[in-house]
């Protein structure tokens, strides 16, 4: 579980540990993931806290290593770390630094994570695994001023794609949950205003965080055999059938 000391990480992983999952609580900053812990009462003993920076290499072997030492076989990775950086800047005024931290953990980290667990599945006896890919309605429709966050979404519809063809002979499956405007953090600005395409700031509904974690739930269970291979899962009155 990548990004998991908040938002949508923090509600997948408090769902995973309530239903009886042991879940890898992976993120930058250690006191987040403790409070995602604490916040599982009873189920906070089948958490490991595991802080990782997902751009590093070194950091993301360590991650899998240290989660199949104390778990043994490894049954789901959540792709969920995420940036949204760059929103709201013109694209010809987006540093190129903003850009490129942008890519590295919203494509690079899910692609070396993917990877690592990519190995783990192959190697370990059964075979097999599940990996779920953060997308966003934005790898399907980009909001104004956001090409750093849709050209990675974009990727990651690309990503899960190659994961899933590429897993077949070895029981991994790979899906994508597109999601739009839970109600975190990073989706406080729409309750009061958010740019829109035809250049007015208009209010956007949200919906509860927690129904993106029984549709992750209810993907991470199903049997190796089957699989949900493109999910959206939004606030039903959002501007995005029929954005623009």
């Amino acid at each position: 579980m990548t990004g998991g000391g908040s938002g949508i990480g923090r509600a997948v992983a408090l769902e995973l540990l309530t239903q009886g999952w042991s879940v890898v609580l992976a993120g930058r900053h250690r006191a987040r993931l403790e409070e995602t812990a604490r916040l599982a009462g009873e189920a906070a003993g089948r958490a490991l806290v595991a802080p990782t920076d997902v751009t590093r290499p070194e950091e993301v072997h360590a991650l899998f290593a240290a989660a199949s030492v104390r778990f043994g076989a490894l049954g789901l990775l959540f792709n969920n770390a995420g940036l949204f950086g760059g929103g709201g800047v013109p694209v010809e005024e987006l540093a190129y630094e903003t850009w490129r931290e942008v890519v590295e953990v919203n494509l690079n980290g899910a692609f070396l994570c993917a990877q690592a667990a990519f190995r783990h599945f192959k190697e370990q006896r059964p075979q097999g695994g599940r990996i779920i890919n953060n997308g966003s309605v934005s790898a399907h429709a980009p909001r104004p001023h956001s090409i750093a966050y849709t050209a990675t979404k974009h990727a990651m519809t690309g990503l899960t794609k190659s994961l899933s063809l590429d897993g077949r002979p070895y029981r991994i499956a790979c899906g994508q949950i597109d999601i739009g405007n839970a109600a975190t953090e990073m989706t406080d600005r729409m309750r009061t205003g958010i740019l829109q395409a035809d250049g007015a700031v208009r209010p956007e509904p949200v919906m509860d965080v927690a129904d993106v974690a029984r549709t992750v739930r209810h993907m991470a269970e199903l049997p190796l055999d089957a699989n949900v291979q493109f999910a959206t899962v939004m606030a039903s009155g959002m501007p995005y059938i029929g954005r623009g």
